[in-house]
């Protein structure tokens, strides 16, 4: 038998619990909310180290590729410069670069009969 007190007693206990659930309800939805916002932030810097780590790569490529390109004008420059003082030595002295390029080819043919006699068993 339920006795007037024992009613408003679990009238009062069942409000009790119903206040605690949404206690419980609004914690647990404030802390998705918190949890929403902190992982936002974390993507949104997240991106912006992508987007500066991109930037960098383009612009150490950018000087990469500008140091190269000079490197390559330098030497075909010098390459340039040592055709034209062989051009200009052949021209004053054919006769020894004519001996020069005798003696370099002889010592090269030396060189890969020499290899081949090596390699034969």
């Amino acid at each position: 038998m339920t006795t007037p007190t024992t009613g408003n007693s679990l009238r009062t206990a069942a409000s009790t619990t119903s206040s605690y659930a949404d206690d419980a309800l609004n914690s647990a939805e404030q802390a998705l909310g918190t949890t929403r916002q902190l992982a936002t932030q974390a993507i949104e810097k997240a991106s912006e180290k992508v987007r500066d780590l991109r930037v960098g790569m383009k612009d150490l490529a950018s000087k990469g590729m500008g140091s190269a390109g000079d490197a390559a004008a330098a030497a075909q420059k010098q390459l340039s410069r040592y055709a034209d003082a062989t051009g200009r030595y052949v021209a004053d002295q054919p006769v020894k670069s004519v001996l020069i390029a005798a003696a370099a080819g002889a010592v090269i043919a030396a060189l890969v009969v020499a290899a081949r006699r090596r390699n034969q068993p």
